[in-house]
């Protein structure tokens, strides 16, 4: 249980960080497999489901809650040693997703969809720093419909691994507000402050509705995909993992290097792949 929750905070926090993929996380975790049987077969398969998903969830929403506060002031303060903790997170998952594809005949196919998918992600990588016009969240019956469209997007894009979401929402130029809109609601509710739920409520209740049915369609169709084409989807996962130091570079903003911040973001990668391996057993 703690494990899992455990699981569920890093997804989280990955999914908040622009770059960084909360589907790449599941899978360094050994968790995506599984993950997505249980959202597709939730109604066939209620209380196994349930049981695996809820602590994954619970850790999910601690984790959003707090580096809502904290994440700005980790990057700004710590960019080094930050990326590289994700870093080694990331790629402290590259030896179990190896294990798939270890054995098996290697083909051409495989090959250019771990390219593909690499060169994917470095050019949404090269656009994530052009973060489009700030979105307009005042509540009427268009931004409702706009919050639920964008909640379906920024979903799917988070269940697929190598895909940042929150950098599909910064292009939208969604991401700052509705960070902003969780940090906001989340001060009104230790404030007891009745407006304020309300406000949060109005953003967060249209968006998280999207972020549901985003995550069971898309699930559905990646479930085909691993029954179907199991090798090329590992190969395809690859690529993703394999790009994503990329993507984090491109999209981080980092200060002169000096001694004392590269022993420190080694000893940071170093954490991060070990911790990786870890939850991955």
């Amino acid at each position: 249980m703690i494990k899992s929750v455990l699981k569920g905070m890093v997804i989280g926090i990955a999914n908040i960080i622009p770059g960084v993929s909360g589907g790449t996380m599941m899978v360094s975790m050994g968790i995506y497999d599984r993950l997505i049987h249980c959202i597709t077969h939730l109604f066939k398969e209620f209380k196994k489901s349930v049981l695996f998903l809820l602590p994954i969830a619970a850790g999910m929403l601690i984790a959003i809650a707090a580096s809502s506060f904290g994440l700005e002031w980790l990057f700004e303060k710590y960019p080094i040693q930050t990326n590289l903790l994700f870093v080694g997170l990331i790629l402290g998952g590259l030896p179990a997703v190896w294990k798939k594809v270890k054995g098996k005949k290697i083909g051409a196919g495989h090959i250019i969809a771990a390219l593909f998918f690499f060169a994917l992600v470095v050019a949404f990588a090269s656009m994530g720093n052009r973060e489009g016009a700030a979105a307009d969240l005042s509540l009427n019956a268009v931004n409702v419909l706009k919050l639920f469209a964008v909640g379906v997007v920024a979903s799917a894009t988070m269940v697929i691994p190598g895909v940042s979401g929150s950098m599909v929402l910064m292009l939208m130029g969604f991401y700052h507000p509705v960070l902003n809109a969780i940090t906001d609601f989340f001060s009104a509710l230790t404030d007891f402050d009745i407006q304020g739920i309300l406000a949060g409520c109005g953003v967060l209740i249209p968006f998280g509705l999207g972020v549901v049915v985003g995550i069971f369609a898309i699930a559905r169709l990646v479930e085909v995909i691993f029954e179907k084409f199991p090798l090329y989807a590992y190969w395809a996962i690859i690529g993703l993992i394999v790009s994503s130091p990329v993507a984090i570079y491109l999209m981080g903003t980092f200060p002169a290097l000096t001694a004392f911040r590269v022993l420190t973001g080694i000893l940071a990668f170093v954490v991060g792949f070990g911790i990786a391996m870890k939850l991955g057993e």
